[in-house]
């Protein structure tokens, strides 16, 4: 005699079938999908909530983890003090600003930085640069690499047990150590945030995800606005994800547009106020007369702050000026 499959059988023969398979499900078939998964999860004798799935975290886990996240300094003191110690793992930050204020170099600066020994305080880790404008400069990489590897040298001479990671932190191992990747069109910047999970899971070292710049593709191709808004929404989850799920920073640094605030038109970071939302962080640079500075924007766990920095021939650095300070906004 043929066995007689039970209901539960099938049933979990079709959820396997389903795996992996995009769905159009109603509202109400979903709940149906729901009900119908914490039968068997009671039947299992699971004692968690029929509401509760894998990967779920109490708030005192979350604000443990908070609370001990790796930092990639900037090379900015001043800088890093409002920052909680430089750019956070684990965290989406936006950085823009107007032409000349020192994007691309911030953006170059934590791709070296990011390598910095776990010796010396640093996370010893490897960097995505990724290109949409052309603005990627070798010899300022090597320039700031250079600048790096003198600075930590002469920290470790205070430091017997750092001779090993001076070696590693030689100028041409910093440049083999930044992934490159040049875009030339929304599509291929698309393309290339859909493989950064098969990449970066083939790179385990890879600590931070640098953008330069989201903005540039998406303000020369697109008519339809909301398809823009849409696939920018996409990219911006698919980094939050890439970011909690590998533990890495993603930086993208953003241009600026004119915006009619108040009657009068006004410089504000490009892509409109929903992408405003999309970051954990976003990081304003502006002159303040001959002086750069850096605000925060926004921030769910940092204080609105702007402090002043320098662009220097060694990199990011303290602002040289004597009034020189952190304000707080």
């Amino acid at each position: 005699m043929e066995k007689k499959e039970s209901s539960r059988e099938i049933g979990e023969e079709r959820i396997i079938a389903l795996e992996g398979t995009d769905l159009d499900v109603s509202e109400s078939g979903a709940s149906e999908i729901l009900k119908y998964v914490s039968q068997f999860s009671r039947l299992d004798g699971s004692s968690r909530s029929p509401a509760t799935f894998d990967g779920a975290q109490t708030a005192w886990t979350m604000l443990s983890e908070e609370k001990f996240l790796p930092c990639i300094t900037t090379s900015c003191l001043d800088l890093d003090n409002i920052l909680g110690g430089g750019i956070r793992c684990r965290e989406v930050t936006e950085i823009g600003g107007v032409p000349g204020i020192g994007k691309t170099q911030i953006g170059i600066q934590l791709a070296v930085n990011v390598q910095i020994p776990i010796e010396y305080g640093g996370l010893g880790g490897q960097a995505i640069y990724i290109d949409t404008e052309g603005s990627f400069m070798m010899e300022r990489v090597l320039q700031i690499a250079e600048a790096c590897v003198e600075d930590l040298s002469e920290y470790g001479h205070l430091r017997k047990d750092a001779q090993d990671s001076q070696v590693k932190m030689h100028p041409n191992n910093v440049l083999q150590n930044i992934f490159y990747f040049r875009v030339c069109s929304y599509t291929e910047q698309i393309a290339l945030v859909n493989y950064l999970d098969k990449f970066v899971t083939e790179h385990k070292s890879v600590k931070i995800i640098i953008l330069d710049s989201v903005t540039f593709h998406f303000r020369q191709e697109f008519d339809d606005m909301a398809r823009r808004t849409r696939l920018l929404s996409e990219m911006a989850l698919k980094f939050m994800k890439l970011s909690k799920k590998f533990g890495l920073a993603v930086v993208m640094l953003n241009q600026v547009t004119t915006k009619l605030i108040d009657g009068s038109f006004q410089l504000a970071l490009a892509l409109g106020d929903s992408w405003s939302h999309m970051c954990t962080n976003r990081i304003i640079l502006y002159w303040n007369s001959n002086e750069r500075f850096a605000f925060i924007d926004k921030s769910p766990s940092l204080k609105s702050a702007s402090a002043s920095y320098s662009v220097t021939s060694r990199g990011i650095r303290n602002s040289t000026s004597s009034s020189k300070r952190i304000k707080m906004m």
